[in-house]
C-alpha cells in the first residue's frame, strides 16, 4: 500500500515516541492543551449524566453476577475513577460491565466472592503487564465476526439470567449457572410466577423504551427504577427488593484491604483471572475505538490497558469486581458534551455522593425493575443488525460467527473467543489459498519487476502528491483483519483535511468482514465531515463486501479507475470555483 500525499515523506521522519509519551494519561494531555472553566462545566454535566445512568446499572450487574449490589457501586466508584485518571482515552468510562456477568457469576459459584476479588486483582496485574509489553496493539486483530458472536452470546446469557427476577419465579433449589439447565429449572418453576413482579418488569421496560424513543435525553433507566420503587412501596406489592434480599447497601466505601491469598487459591482462580483480563482488554479497547469514531480522536491502546489494569487492582482492594471500558456509558459521556477524562472521574465522585445520600432508599428498589434494566441492556448489546449482516456476507464469516456465538452460549466465553479466532485464521488461510489459485491478474504479494520493459507503468505525477484538495491511498494485497486496524487508523488520520479522498482497491484481491467494517466506519466519518470518498478499482467481490458493510452512496462513490475518480473530483472543483 502507498500514500500519494505530502504526508508520505513525513511518516518516515517521525521519531519513535518515548515510554513516557506512550503511557502519559490523556488527563495530562487535555490539561496541556488548555482546560478552562467552560470545559470544567461541561465535564461536570457529563459526569453527572453518566452517574445517573451508572447508578442502577452498577447494582443490577452486581446482583446478576452473584454478588451484592454494593460491590457494583464500589467497582464503578473506585475502578471508574482510576480508569479515567490514568487512561489512554479521553472519554472512556470504566465500571462493571454486563459482559462480565457470566464469568463473575461462574467464578463466584466455584470459588466464592473472595475468589472473584482475587481473580480481579490478578487480572489487573495481567492487564498492566500486557500494556507494558504493548500487547494492546495486537488485541485489535480479533476478527469482527468473533466480536459480534461473543457479544451476541453474552446478550443471550444475560437475558436468560434475568428471567427468574423478571418473573418472580421461586425455585426449590439453587438456580443452575449453565444455560440449558437454567432454562429447564425455570420452566419447572413456571407455576410460581409472581404477577406483581411481571407487572413491575413490563412497566419498567415500557418506561425505558418509551423514554428512549420520545425523550432520549432523559435518564430513562433511573426514572424507571425510581418509579418502580415508589409504586411498589405505595401499593405494597409483594415483590422482592434489594432490602429484602440483601438488606440494603452501605453508605460509605469500605477500607482498602488485600484479598485473601494463598498459592492454592491463586492457582485455582488463575483461569478465571486470565478470562477476566482477556475480556476486559477486548471490551475496553472496543469501547475506546467507538469513542474515537464518535469524536475523531485517537486513543493509546497500551496506556489504556495499563489504566484498566490499575483500575481492576484498585477495585479489588475495595471489594469490587471486574472493571472494563463501557461502550454505552462512554457514548453517553460523549453525547453529554464531555471534554476530557475529568468527566469520568466526576462520574465516580457523583456515584459516591449518591451512595452517601440515597443508600437507604435503594432498599425499596424491586429486583424485577433491575432485571428489566439488564434485559434492555442485553437487547441493546446483541448487535442484531451486524449479526444478520455477517450471516449474509459469506459462508466463512457465518461459520465463525455462529461457532463463537454457540460456544459462548452453550460452553464458555473464553472457549468461544479462542475457537472463533482460530476459525478466523483458518478461514483467512483458506481464502489465501483460494485466491492464489484463481486470481491470476492480481497476486497476493506483488513480485519485484523492472521499471521499464513491461509497458504498464506511468510517469510519477508529483502534482497528485501535493494536491491539497484530494488524497489518494492505495491498498496492495489482501486486506484482512490482521491489517484492518493499522490501515483504519491511517485512513482516519490522513483524510481529515481534504475535500476528496480516494481509496484505490485495484491491487486488492479480497477483503474480509473486519476490513469491510473498518472501511464502513471510515466512510461514515468522511460523510459526517463533508469529505467526498471515492472507491476505485474494486472487483465485484470486493465491492459486494463493501456494500454489505455500509460503504454505500452517498457515503462513498464507486469508480472503475483512479483516473476517472480524479477527473470527477477536478470537474466538480472547477464547477464550484466557477459558481463562486
Amino acid at each position: 500500500m502507498s500514500i500519494t500525499s505530502d504526508q508520505a515523506s513525513r511518516l518516515h521522519q517521525l521519531r519513535q515516541p518515548t515510554f513516557a509519551e506512550l503511557y502519559l494519561p490523556k488527563l495530562v494531555t487535555v490539561w496541556r492543551e488548555g482546560y478552562g472553566l467552560a470545559d470544567f462545566r461541561a465535564d461536570v454535566f457529563a459526569g453527572l449524566t453518566v452517574a445517573i445512568v451508572a447508578l442502577p446499572l452498577s447494582m443490577a450487574i452486581a446482583i446478576a453476577s452473584g454478588v451484592t449490589p454494593d460491590r457494583g457501586l464500589y467497582t464503578a466508584v473506585v475502578g471508574g475513577f482510576i480508569a479515567s485518571l490514568l487512561g489512554g482515552s479521553r472519554f472512556q468510562i470504566g465500571g462493571p460491565a454486563g459482559a462480565f456477568i457470566v464469568l463473575v457469576a461462574a467464578t463466584a459459584e466455584r470459588h466464592g466472592v473472595d475468589g472473584v476479588i482475587l481473580a480481579t486483582m490478578m487480572a489487573g496485574l495481567f492487564l498492566v503487564a500486557a500494556g507494558l509489553l504493548r500487547i494492546g496493539t495486537y488485541i485489535k486483530f480479533i476478527p469482527y465476526p468473533v466480536t459480534v458472536g461473543f457479544t451476541a452470546g453474552i446478550a443471550v446469557i444475560i437475558f436468560a439470567s434475568q428471567l427468574r427476577d423478571l418473573s418472580g419465579i421461586t425455585l426449590a433449589g439453587k438456580e443452575p449457572s449453565e444455560f440449558v439447565p437454567k432454562l429447564i429449572a425455570l420452566a419447572g418453576g413456571l407455576n410460581t410466577i409472581n404477577p406483581s413482579a411481571v407487572a413491575v418488569a413490563i412497566v419498567s421496560i415500557a418506561i425505558i423504551a418509551g423514554l428512549r424513543r420520545w425523550r432520549p435525553s432523559w435518564p430513562g433507566i433511573l426514572i424507571a427504577v425510581v418509579f418502580a420503587a415508589i409504586a411498589s412501596a405505595l401499593l405494597s406489592l409483594p415483590v422482592e427488593t434489594i432490602g429484602s434480599r440483601f438488606g440494603g447497601i452501605p453508605r460509605e466505601l469500605p477500607s482498602p484491604a488485600l484479598p485473601a491469598f494463598s498459592v492454592a487459591k491463586a492457582t485455582a482462580v488463575l483461569p478465571d483471572a486470565i478470562a477476566f483480563a482477556l475480556l476486559a482488554a477486548i471490551e475496553s479497547l472496543l469501547s475506546a475505538v467507538v469513542a474515537d469514531g464518535m469524536t475523531g480522536r485517537r486513543h493509546r491502546s497500551n496506556c489504556e490497558l495499563v489504566a484498566q489494569g490499575a483500575a481492576n487492582v484498585g477495585s479489588a482492594l475495595f471489594g469490587g469486581i471486574c472493571v472494563t471500558g463501557l461502550i454505552a456509558r462512554t457514548a453517553t459521556n460523549i453525547r453529554a458534551g464531555a471534554r476530557g477524562p475529568l468527566a469520568g472521574m466526576l462520574h465516580s465522585v457523583f456515584l459516591l455522593l449518591f451512595m452517601l445520600i440515597a443508600a437507604p432508599l435503594a432498599s425499596y428498589i424491586p429486583l424485577a425493575a433491575l432485571a428489566s434494566v439488564l434485559v434492555v441492556v442485553a437487547w441493546t448489546m446483541a448487535e442484531k443488525h451486524e449479526f444478520a449482516t455477517l450471516l449474509r456476507s459469506s459462508w466463512g464469516d457465518a461459520v465463525v460467527l455462529l461457532a463463537t456465538f454457540l460456544l459462548t452460549v452453550f460452553r464458555d466465553l473464553t472457549e468461544g473467543i479462542l475457537v472463533g479466532f482460530a476459525l478466523g485464521a483458518v478461514l483467512f488461510i483458506h481464502r489465501m489459498a483460494e485466491m492464489t489459485g484463481i486470481e491470476e491478474r492480481t497476486p497476493l504479494v506483488a513480485a519485484d519487476r523492472p521499471d521499464d520493459g513491461n509497458g504498464d507503468r506511468v510517469p510519477y505525477d508529483s502534482a497528485l502528491a501535493v494536491d491539497r484538495d484530494v488524497l489518494v491511498y492505495r491498498i496492495s494485497g489482501a486486506f484482512f483483519f490482521g491489517a484492518a486496524s493499522a490501515i483504519g487508523g491511517v485512513l482516519d488520520g490522513i483524510a481529515d483535511k481534504r475535500k476528496a479522498f480516494v481509496v484505490d482497491f485495484a491491487a486488492v484481491p479480497f477483503l474480509d468482514s473486519t476490513a469491510a467494517n473498518v472501511l464502513g466506519r471510515v466512510a461514515a466519518k468522511a460523510h459526517r465531515q463533508g469529505i467526498r470518498l471515492f472507491i476505485t478499482g474494486a472487483s465485484p467481490t470486493v465491492r459486494r463486501a463493501l456494500l454489505t458493510h455500509g460503504v454505500t452512496p452517498p457515503r462513498a462513490r464507486y469508480r472503475t479507475s483512479l483516473e476517472r475518480a480524479i477527473a470527477d473530483i477536478k470537474s466538480r472543483a472547477a464547477d464550484e470555483a466557477a459558481a463562486s
